[in-house]
């Protein structure tokens, strides 16, 4: 009797050992490299807010590096992230009877380069844009640009890692 039930254990620890499914919360497939390196990414667009470059650079990293176990280095990484913002724009998206901007929109436009050394096919260019609507009596100064351009990196790093490394 006691063969029996060393059988039956040793049985359900292959059936069930053998199945190893990898799970995760962020929608990532699963990455072949172990780290991953995001270059400064420079302002070249016509209207320069300053800081923006170092703000997008830092907000990328932390994305990265909260959405998955890769380990961020300086050079040499396996997972490669450049490019440039090559877009800051404010456009009036409404009149009024005045012929004044009832709302404006803040876009920004960043290129990007991702370059995958453990798997070129997974290599891309593109550029990744989204704005922020604002009354149009206010400047988008202080308290509102703060909150623009939070806005608007957090939409674009998620975009920019769903291509990388989610693929949706």
């Amino acid at each position: 009797m006691k063969k029996i039930y060393t059988l039956l254990a040793l049985i359900s620890l292959f059936t069930f050992g053998a199945c190893t499914i990898k799970y995760n919360f962020t929608g990532a497939k699963p990455i072949e490299g172990k780290t991953f390196q995001v270059n400064f990414f420079q302002n070249n667009a016509d209207l320069v807010e300053p800081g923006i470059d170092r703000q997008f650079t830092l907000a990328l990293q932390d994305l990265i590096q909260n959405q998955t176990n890769l380990n961020l280095i300086p050079n040499g990484g396996d997972l490669v992230y450049e490019g440039e913002i090559v877009d800051y724009r404010i456009t009036p998206m409404q009149a009024t009877a005045n012929q004044e901007a009832a709302q404006n929109r803040l876009t920004i436009r960043i290129n990007v380069r991702f370059t995958n050394k453990k798997n070129e096919n997974d290599d891309f260019e593109r550029v990744f844009e989204f704005y922020y609507d604002f009354e149009g009596t206010s400047l988008p100064v202080g308290g509102i640009l703060n909150d623009a351009i939070r806005t608007i990196f957090e939409r674009i790093t998620q975009d920019i890692f769903n291509e990388s490394l989610a693929k949706w």
